[in-house]
């Protein structure tokens, strides 16, 4: 059985999220932290949190992931920026401790001119200084397609940060399909030889989920724009291959396609279908 789930909001509670995964066919999900466009998050309920665990537990989800705002940018050029950035990474990181042992992911930011080589050390030093030798969470660096001043957009530049994070047990990645696509690897006729190359760079191990979404774009097109699965330019075909790939078949797969509800439980309905 395939670990697949998708987006869902949190704004009712942790335990409803669980249950709407449930309800959808989902062994996982994905949820912000907090307001993808940045802001204060909700007050967590403990025994809220308790009661996800357990409903995990009982139906045999995988991990679940955590996904930063999108405007945490740690590597920005405006000092402004960048302390929001390592703000929010550090209380998120706090706040993942009510639901140990599970994923927290984040897009490495735009150097925004500062070129990649001190974009990479202000990723690093914020990451350095906002981890913690007891946390019980895998930080995620999600692939990016590499657009515009985006760092992340190549495997040699996430193991560049992964090298310098001090508690490097504890970070790992998540490949975002529509992103490698379009930063230029060919994961439809070449996806072996893509995994082969993340292994020689990263480190297959260092692969913890995988973020499904077709693309609207041609292949190194450098654009991010998410198609739901089968409706874009990397088609379903590959997307049979992927999920079925035997390491990737054990990790949490989650869908960010131009969805609604209904539409993840029907694409969660057609992969569960074309798993082996």
């Amino acid at each position: 059985m395939i670990n697949i789930g998708c987006h869902l909001s949190i704004s009712n509670g942790f335990e409803a999220i669980g249950k709407q995964a449930l309800e959808i066919g989902a062994n996982t999900f994905q949820f912000f932290t907090r307001n993808p466009r940045g802001g204060a998050a909700r007050k967590i309920d403990r025994a809220d949190a308790n009661a996800l665990r357990e409903l995990m537990r009982t139906n045999g989800f995988s991990q679940i992931l955590a996904h930063a705002p999108y405007t945490m940018n740690l590597c920005s050029s405006k000092a402004e920026t960048r302390e929001f950035a390592f703000n929010t990474l550090t209380d998120d990181l706090e706040r993942m401790e009510y639901l140990p042992g599970n994923l927290y992911n984040f897009h490495p930011g735009s150097h925004t001119g500062q070129g990649v080589e001190i974009g990479i050390k202000q990723i690093t030093d914020a990451l350095n200084n906002a981890m913690f030798a007891q946390m019980n969470t895998t930080v995620l660096l999600e692939t990016m397609a590499g657009k515009g001043t985006e760092v992340g957009g190549r495997f040699e530049e996430l193991a560049e940060i992964i090298s310098r994070v001090k508690y490097n047990e504890k970070i790992g990645v998540c490949l975002d399909t529509c992103h490698v696509f379009d930063a230029g690897y060919d994961i439809v006729n070449h996806f072996d030889e893509v995994l082969e190359e993340f292994d020689r760079m990263i480190g297959l191990d260092r692969l913890k989920a995988v973020h499904l979404n077709d693309s609207m774009n041609y292949l190194g097109c450098h654009k991010d724009r998410h198609q739901k699965i089968g409706e874009g330019a990397i088609g379903l075909r590959a997307f049979e291959k992927i999920i079925n790939y035997e390491y990737i078949n054990k990790l949490p797969m989650l869908l960010e396609t131009p969805n609604d509800i209904d539409g993840y439980a029907k694409e969660i309905k057609l992969l569960k279908g074309i798993a082996q």
